[in-house]
């Protein structure tokens, strides 16, 4: 179901996958539960950052930034939790499964996308871009690969990147009842703590499908 390219072990050694396959899932539109694990955590993040340099130093946040540095970007993530902790913003759920991934990548601030499986050409392959690959990402706009940016790609093409994210074709619906959360970890992110965030999204899942079935929860 997943694989490893060498390019990628060669141009990222210390870098890190993590993949979180369930079945049986469900995706309503939001969950009484669901949505008091979000309100727990605006004020959780609140409570702990108290301006917007101690933020920026935090680690994990500080391993993004200088991978997006390099390709020229910011990192999406601590603009969202600066929109959150300082504006008072709430975080948006559009869908429970979508919601669900959303609050954990923002209590661990690592990078994660999702997507249906039933929709994906398997395998999903870990790869590095070469700069002359292209897709549509979720907002329909068709997009080209930055050269060298970590992605994925199944059997019909790219699903995501780091620096523009996850693509449309395979995004969750509210059909969605076999879903592929991944994290991308560069380096300076620990195994453990990618572990640790997929199986915060695995519990965040129960909340509102707790007969779902883990079918691969593993970092590479």
């Amino acid at each position: 179901m997943f694989a490893v390219s060498d390019e990628w072990k060669r141009t990222y050694p210390d870098a890190f996958a993590g993949v979180l396959v369930m079945s049986g899932v469900t995706n309503p539109p939001g969950h009484p539960d669901l949505n008091r694990i979000k309100i727990e955590l605006e004020d959780r993040l609140r409570d702990r950052f108290e301006n917007a340099a101690q933020l920026r130093a935090n680690r994990t946040i500080r391993v993004y930034k200088d991978y997006y540095k390099r390709f020229k970007k910011s990192y999406h993530v601590l603009q969202q939790l600066e929109s959150i902790v300082f504006k008072d913003k709430s975080i948006p759920v559009v869908s429970a499964l979508v919601g669900a991934m959303f609050i954990a990548e923002l209590e661990d601030m690592l990078l994660t996308a999702g997507h249906d499986v039933d929709a994906l050409g398997l395998p999903v392959t870990l790869r590095v871009a070469h700069g002359d690959e292209t897709y549509t990402k979720i907002n329909g706009e068709e997009q080209i690969l930055k050269v060298g940016d970590m992605c994925m790609a199944d059997s019909n093409g790219v699903i995501s990147s780091v620096i523009y994210g996850p693509d449309r074709r395979t995004r969750i619906t509210p059909s969605t009842r076999r879903v592929m959360f991944t994290t991308y970890a560069p380096s300076g992110i620990r195994e453990d703590e990618v572990l640790t965030h997929l199986e915060r999204i695995e519990a965040n899942v129960r909340t509102f499908s707790p007969n779902a079935v883990v079918e691969m929860l593993n970092a590479y």
